[in-house]
């Protein structure tokens, strides 16, 4: 399939560029390492079955581009930070379905209210500015009836754990780690959003060898009204 930079019914959505340089690297690396370490395998549960246009957010390197189901008829997928989307649109040009990648962020989506099937969201929303926002979106823009597919890391259950997140999160983390959060309630984030949460499973996973394993949930949203 060949790449695409637009598609013709997606126009590029105001915000875009942002650059990262030296985490973008260091992200691209860990991502390796993660996909062989289980991050794949959680792509492929977390694609499976979807079907119709989906739009993707914070798609960063294009990990999720290779494991989408051929019953998926477009994905339109939006990343802000250059190099990491320059590496997307590589991806774009080799995956098994239509993939356009845009300049844009998770706070002005393309397309029109209810014109996606599906979205998905993976490993982003801990690290959108205002992830209110940034669902307040996805609502938008999934149909009545259509689907949130979600995949990200969360803040920890033991209060220890979560009580050095916050910390984090108050001082150096985000700025070490492209606005990254480890704190964030995203399952309840969803949920106040107006989604329906419909299958999460959570477990722990470590991207790499000299990361401790932190809490991660995937799962299955609906949008609710029209026909599933």
């Amino acid at each position: 399939m060949s790449k695409q930079t637009a598609s013709p019914t997606a126009e590029v959505p105001s915000g875009g560029t942002r650059s990262h340089p030296v985490f973008a690297r260091i992200y691209e690396k860990v991502a390796e390492i993660g996909e062989r370490r289980g991050g794949a395998e959680h792509r492929q549960r977390l694609l499976a079955g979807l079907s119709g246009r989906v739009i993707e957010v914070g798609a960063g390197s294009g990990a999720n581009f290779a494991h989408y189901p051929t019953t998926v008829s477009e994905v339109v997928a939006v990343e802000p930070e250059r190099y990491l989307r320059e590496l997307a649109q590589h991806e774009a040009s080799q995956a098994p379905v239509s993939v356009s990648v845009l300049d844009g962020d998770a706070d002005h989506l393309p397309g029109e209210a209810g014109s996606f099937d599906a979205g998905v969201a993976a490993l982003v929303l801990c690290s959108v500015p205002d992830q209110q926002r940034a669902l307040a979106e996805l609502f938008r823009a999934i149909r009545p009836g259509g689907e949130l597919r979600f995949y990200e890391h969360v803040i920890a259950e033991t209060r220890g754990q979560a009580r050095f997140q916050r910390f984090a999160d108050a001082t150096f983390w985000p700025h070490v780690a492209g606005g990254c959060h480890m704190a964030r309630d995203t399952k309840s984030a969803i949920e106040q959003a107006g989604f329906e949460i419909e299958t999460c499973e959570r477990f722990p996973f470590s991207p790499a060898p000299f990361l401790p394993p932190d809490a991660h949930i995937l799962g299955t949203a609906r949008r609710p009204g029209g026909i599933h």
